[in-house]
């Protein structure tokens, strides 16, 4: 294969107009060309006056010699790889234990599931949430009733908590698996494009569709689900996962299923179940994580911002990603920036307000939308507790209910008003996109004092890289905590927990922050266990 680097296309075309353009440029004969694929696409927008796409493209040729001023590359056998990891021995004992045990269809757990079925091992996924479908039901009834269902929400229930953000596929991991991953999202219906995008993303409405068609393909292969079903216990026999023990949410009955494999894929808000394995000698420790605010800005003022005013490229909604380092020794970052998104309410308990970010694969809404957070460390906390990061996230999320006023609004403030230490009392050009509701406020009064003045350094430091960040119309929505997980749960290089044939995965325990890393980990959690030879 022959890969053509730094393509630059200064205009719109078409799929067969950019090959034609190739071809002439680097003198292929059309006649040689036997197959072709974009292998990166990105945006080059450093200046605004000279705005490009940059394009990688691979290429198949009759006779590569002919090329020799074209570079080769060895494409990866990802498919190959994950064969080598897979022992025959393991395959048969696998099949003939008791099913492995997945808690949790997140990310993680659903790609934990795919590769075991795809390898001939039907496993159990447990689900506290509802059907993609269902949840979707149960989260607009949240957003215009303020009816909250603690157990089916933005955070819990099929897809996990990345179903209800904007699908992105970027992560800041290099594992030759995220292409597997990209590759399997395709298969169940993802757009070709996030196999060259070098920021892929799907929107909620097409994340939907495509969980649903892997869970059914995890069930045709042998898989099964058990959906409103609440991990509540587990036992072990001579330190070696036993049973776990099970309780129907709709019929309020308990039942109890044997295994030798446990996948805990439980996601970064499962607080009770977090609660539940510390106290069932599971080791477990504080990590950091983040804390801070929704930003809302115009999507219109972003895209001048980042393109200029009057780019000659059809381009997409422009996104952003900022960091800032003040002189206190912590960081202040922007997260899963959401263009043309809204700011979606996120509680998964009664009485909290939890915001997030979510677009739909379009992205064509008036407001964009980013986290904008603030490091918190496990020295934050007197706490000697590993689930001290919990205890602090769920104390911020309560004061923000009850300033929004104790209804499910959120609490917000105008960038200007923050700035000032003064509550709002008028919105201007910027219209929260927040449901159920706002409540304009002084979000200082509620976030810890390094959080709100490295929250304004970072902000007024972020407006001189890009032009605007600052605007004092632009609203702060309160509060985002769930950025990632406060707990981290030990694993071996084996990928097992203290207590043998538990295996912590994903995000919840400590290993992905977003859906791709997610995913991998899914993955490789288990390939540990099919290649075990146990």
């Amino acid at each position: 294969m022959l890969r053509i680097h730094n393509i630059k296309i200064r205009e719109n075309m078409s799929d067969k107009e950019l090959i034609d353009f190739v071809l002439r440029k680097y003198h292929i004969r059309p006649s040689d060309l036997l197959e072709w694929n974009i292998s990166k696409k990105s945006i080059d927008a450093r200046k605004k006056n000279d705005i490009y796409f940059n394009y990688t493209i691979d290429i198949q040729v009759k006779d590569e010699t002919k090329y020799p001023h074209i570079s080769k590359v060895e494409i990866p056998d990802i498919e190959q790889d994950i064969k080598n990891h897979i022992s025959i021995h393991s395959l048969d004992v696998l099949k003939a234990c008791p099913s492995p045990i997945i808690v949790g269809a997140g990310p993680a757990g659903l790609f934990s599931a795919l590769t075991l079925v795809q390898h001939g091992i039907s496993p159990i996924i447990i689900e506290q949430g509802k059907m993609v479908d269902d949840r979707k039901h149960d989260v607009d009834c949240f957003l215009h009733n303020k009816k909250l269902n603690s157990f089916s929400n933005v955070q819990f229930g099929e897809g996990g908590a990345g179903t209800f953000s904007d699908g992105k596929l970027t992560t800041g991991i290099h594992n030759p698996l995220c292409q597997k991953v990209l590759k399997e999202f395709v298969n169940f219906g993802a757009p070709k494009e996030i196999l060259y995008l070098s920021k892929p993303h799907i929107g909620t409405d097409k994340l939907i569709d495509i969980i649903r068609n892997m869970r059914n393909y995890i069930i045709s292969k042998g898989g099964k689900f058990y959906f409103n079903t609440k991990f509540i216990n587990f036992t072990s026999k001579n330190n070696k996962i036993y049973s776990v023990f099970l309780k129907n949410l709709e019929n309020h009955t308990n039942f109890e299923l044997t295994t030798n494999h446990l996948i805990l894929a439980i996601g970064h808000s499962s607080r009770d179940t977090f609660e539940l394995l510390y106290q069932n000698g599971i080791t477990m420790k504080k990590k950091n994580f983040s804390v801070g605010v929704r930003i809302e800005h115009l999507q219109e003022m972003i895209n001048q911002a980042q393109y200029g005013e009057n780019p000659k490229l059809a381009l997409p909604p422009a996104e952003y990603k900022l960091a800032y380092h003040s002189p206190s020794g912590r960081s202040c970052y922007t997260f899963c920036m959401c263009p043309g998104g809204t700011v979606i309410a996120s509680s998964s308990e009664e009485n909290t307000i939890v915001t997030n970010g979510m677009s739909n694969y379009l992205r064509n809404g008036k407001n964009a939308n980013s986290a904008v957070l603030v490091n918190v460390t496990p020295e934050d906390f007197t706490d000697v507790s590993p689930l001290a990061g919990i205890y602090f996230q769920k104390n911020l999320e309560e004061k923000a209910f009850h300033l929004g006023g104790s209804n499910y609004y959120a609490p917000i403030q105008k960038v200007e008003d923050f700035l000032k230490n003064q509550k709002s009392s008028t919105i201007g050009s910027v219209i929260p996109s927040y449901l159920p509701g706002t409540t304009l406020s002084n979000l200082n009064e509620i976030l810890p004092d390094f959080v709100s003045s490295t929250l304004k350094e970072g902000i007024l430091y972020f407006d001189k890289r890009l032009k605007g960040f600052a605007n004092p119309d632009g609203i702060l929505t309160g509060v985002e905590t769930r950025s990632s997980s406060p707990v981290k749960i030990p694993r071996n290089d084996e990928f097992v927990s203290n207590i043998e044939g538990i295996y912590p995965c994903g995000e919840g325990a400590g290993y992905a922050g977003g859906i791709m890393s997610a995913s991998v980990d899914g993955i490789k959690t288990s390939l540990a266990i099919l290649g075990s030879n146990s």
